[in-house]
């Protein structure tokens, strides 16, 4: 991946490749060209330091020197305070709150769903999350067409929240219909940015081969 540094970094970033929620953090990193080691995480056995650093064992977890992280949210609040260029947070404390309650409803009611997609045992046991996850997604058309991105004319961390959903799309078995037009636009948009494709790990690449 193109964010990963050569050389030893004062950051670390634990990443799983197929997380979601690892993946809006390496877009967030990508997006304001941040030099970080990335440590890859599979399978049930995890590294001995992330065992040692997070009590709640899960990812992403982002180490800066001495402090830790392992929220994805706070995770990307923490990257925009501490690397303020390009900004994805509005400054005005109004328009703040809306997109900080924007995270909030994407992860509550998106990321939810997703995992409730990816947890069931079957397609039948999947078919009711999905639908709800896709007639949302719909609902929202609106608010995708308003403006270039989700709320602004600039790319902020709400887009790195939405951006990694819509991409798995193929995967979660949703098709958008014809009507879709704003959606579809706006995901052209998104999955175009150079650091949205820097972002993807080589399996994250594939859901859309």
């Amino acid at each position: 991946m193109a964010i990963v540094s050569n050389r030893r970094s004062v950051m670390t970033l634990f990443s799983r490749p197929l997380d979601p929620h690892s993946h809006r953090t390496r877009l967030v990193l990508a997006e304001k060209s941040i030099n970080i080691d990335i440590v890859s995480v599979e399978g049930a056995d995890l590294p001995e330091d992330l065992l040692d650093l997070n009590p709640y064992h899960s990812v992403p977890t982002l180490v800066d020197r001495d402090l830790v992280l392992y929220d994805s949210r706070v995770i990307m609040e923490y990257l925009d305070e501490r690397f303020p260029h390009p900004p994805l947070m509005p400054v005005d404390p109004v328009t703040r709150a809306q997109f900080r309650l924007a995270l909030y409803r994407i992860e509550k009611d998106w990321y939810g769903l997703a995992q409730q997609i990816d947890e069931a045992g079957d397609k039948k046991a999947s078919d009711k999350p999905r639908k709800i996850l896709r007639d949302s997604i719909l609902s929202s058309a609106d608010v995708f067409k308003a403006k270039t991105f989700f709320l602004s004319e600039e790319f902020s961390l709400v887009d790195a929240s939405i951006g990694p959903i819509l991409w798995r799309l193929p995967v979660f078995g949703i098709d958008l219909p014809a009507q879709a037009k704003p959606i579809q636009r706006y995901m052209d948009e998104i999955f175009s940015r150079p650091s949205f494709q820097e972002s993807l790990t080589e399996l994250e690449q594939e859901m859309r081969q």
